[in-house]
């Protein structure tokens, strides 16, 4: 008999104007290639409806996109430098903060790796280039299934483990980051510039966050295919 595959919800993008929730493919593509099942969780309020959906769910992706909002962790942004959503903040924190709650399997990527820093109390750089200036880059241009800079790997940390590697070529799609870490977390990667890429909850049984966006590598990048098959691994029910 054929063990059942984990259902992993997937937080989705929200157009306000045009009240539209979506996400990019290859999120799902690199859950279902990696032997697991993607679900798209709804951006809403309704606590009872996400925590309904996420008890369904064996794991949880925390996916790319806009700002998080730099007033939930008690900073402010008077030159309007953050693109904001916030229905997709209040949804995800919850829904970060409840599957933290359940000793739930988390990956969060790009913007999902800040909320899930935020979520624990951890702050921001609100616009890199303004606040921490660098030669790396950070934000690049199409194409995005092209690393642009590397990231150092702490040779005892999860991430080193399940790629094999202690540094990796990675894509790079931000313009804030994480400044001071939240409770609970670990670093486990930084870029050559020093700023954090990667980190965990040692005390979780599988919480990993990173900064770029491994669903644009995966198709050729075997690091990018081993952290989803991991993911999806951890998932298992």
């Amino acid at each position: 008999m054929t063990a059942s595959k984990p259902l992993i919800g997937i937080t989705a993008s929200y157009d306000e104007a045009e009240k539209r929730t979506w996400i990019r493919t290859n999120y799902m593509n690199s859950i279902i290639a990696a032997g697991a099942v993607p679900i798209l969780l709804p951006v809403t309020g309704d606590r009872d409806v996400l925590a309904a959906i996420l008890s369904r769910c064996d794991g949880l992706l925390l996916s790319g996109g806009p700002d998080v909002d730099p007033s939930i962790y008690g900073a402010a942004d008077p030159d309007g430098l953050a693109v904001l959503c916030p229905a997709r903040d209040t949804a995800e924190i919850f829904l970060c903060r409840e599957a933290i709650r359940r000793d739930l399997p988390i990956l969060a990527i790009c913007r999902g790796i800040q909320v899930l820093n935020v979520t624990l109390g951890g702050t921001l750089w609100i616009d890199l280039p303004a606040q921490r200036p660098s030669t790396v880059t950070h934000r690049q241009a199409t194409p995005f299934d092209v690393p642009v800079h590397s990231v150092r790997l702490l040779p005892d940390s999860p991430l080193c483990g399940i790629t094999g590697r202690e540094t990796l070529a990675v894509n790079s799609m931000h313009h804030q980051a994480i400044r001071d870490l939240g409770s609970g977390l670990r670093p486990m990667g930084e870029a050559e510039d020093g700023l954090t890429e990667a980190v965990w909850m040692p005390e979780k049984r599988w919480v990993l966050g990173v900064q770029w966006h491994p669903e644009w590598l995966s198709a050729a990048d075997s690091p990018s295919r081993r952290l989803f098959s991991a993911f999806a691994q951890a998932c298992q029910p």
